[in-house]
């Protein structure tokens, strides 16, 4: 009776699936690649797409696994290994879903590899619409004193500072043990980049118009590339030219100089931290933790506009939503591609740069 009790309590969690696990209802499903998104708009495929639905229609992500302690269902492909998750917007849905994931115990994620995979402002300094930018540093946003900017002293260039700080961009700030900044495996960060940098990114009709404008933004005006940057998480969709040098200051200051803001956007905080925190219990390893993020939009207007009057224009609809979400796709997937392929020796072994030489 309770032999049979539990098969149905399993039966439930699994939910529908249109073909059989990889592995005996008793046992956990392997898992060789988590790939992390926070968004799908509409259906999971068919219509338009959010940061998922590539990746659930080209992987043939089509085995569903009921996943109710979290955001959205989970889905999953038996010979790939790849299994798919939809965080939900904003550092709380990340961290909660990433730490529900983890602790779930119908999966083997000690070996996994995890790839966040989403859209992100993009910074014209740095690059253009559909670039994608792979990320080391991820910095928090929100962690900070803020003072309104009608009552910030004189000699203040913002009236946000970090904690425990007597002033913006104090240098005698503490080291970022409460959540400032996470810093990621830079080796497999690199080795990424080295895999990626040469490809060619889409850049469909109407993209160039949009970066013909940043007439004052050299790398704006380039087609889509692959770079390497600092990642800024915050839940205030900020926008424009002074909040944008505040971002860049910030990473800056968190990363002692060694990068500033390419990306911006809201999870990478959180997701990261559960996964630390998993790693410290035995159920991750977090030096298998990449992130990927492509700009759907830019952080500040061109010339000639105003911060408001951009963002409500680009609120109506990212000017680089679908170049950013086939970039994605399509550098996200040769990283994929490679570790599944060399799987014999990425189990056991994190990729370095050096491997790339081999």
């Amino acid at each position: 009776m309770k032999q049979a009790i539990t098969l149905i309590v399993l039966s439930l969690l699994i939910g529908c699936a249109t073909q059989p696990p990889a592995a005996p209802m008793d046992g956990k499903l392997p898992v060789k690649i988590v790939l992390v998104t926070m968004f799908e708009r509409g259906a999971d495929e068919g219509d338009d797409p959010g940061e998922f639905q590539f990746w659930k229609e080209r992987r043939q992500l089509d085995q569903r696994l009921a996943f109710p302690h979290a955001h959205h269902d989970l889905y999953y492909n038996a010979e790939s290994q790849i299994l798919g998750l939809v965080t939900g917007v904003g550092t709380a849905k990340a961290a909660a879903s990433t730490m529900a994931l983890g602790l779930d115990p119908r999966f083997d994620l000690t070996k996994a590899y995890w790839l966040v995979a989403g859209i992100a402002g993009i910074d014209p300094e740095d690059a253009s619409i559909g670039s994608a930018a792979w990320s080391t540093y991820l910095v928090d946003g929100d962690l900070g004193h803020e003072i309104d900017v009608r009552e910030v002293p004189e000699e203040w260039p913002f009236g946000y500072f970090a904690r425990r700080t007597q002033f913006p961009f104090d240098p005698n700030r503490p080291e970022p043990s409460g959540g400032e900044m996470y810093m990621v495996n830079n080796e497999l960060r690199d080795w990424a980049y080295g895999l990626t940098k040469d490809l060619a990114l889409p850049d469909p009709p109407g993209l160039k118009e949009v970066r013909e404008r940043y007439t004052k933004h050299p790398n704006a005006r380039k087609p889509p590339f692959v770079l390497k940057g600092g990642h800024i998480a915050a839940l205030t969709f900020w926008h424009g030219a002074i909040m944008n040098d505040w971002a860049n200051r910030w990473v800056h200051y968190w990363s002692d100089g060694n990068t500033d803001m390419v990306t911006s956007a809201m999870e990478e905080t959180g997701t990261f931290l559960s996964v630390k925190w998993l790693h410290e219990s035995g159920y991750v390893d977090k030096n298998r933790f990449m992130v990927l993020r492509a700009g759907s939009n830019f952080t500040m207007p061109p010339p000639g506009v105003g911060a408001a009057e951009n963002l409500l224009q680009e609120n109506e609809g990212y000017a680089g939503m679908g170049a950013a979400l086939e970039s994605l796709y399509l550098v996200g997937s040769v990283v994929i591609d490679e570790l599944l392929e060399g799987w014999a020796t990425y189990e056991k072994t994190i990729p370095t740069p050096q491997m790339l030489d081999r």
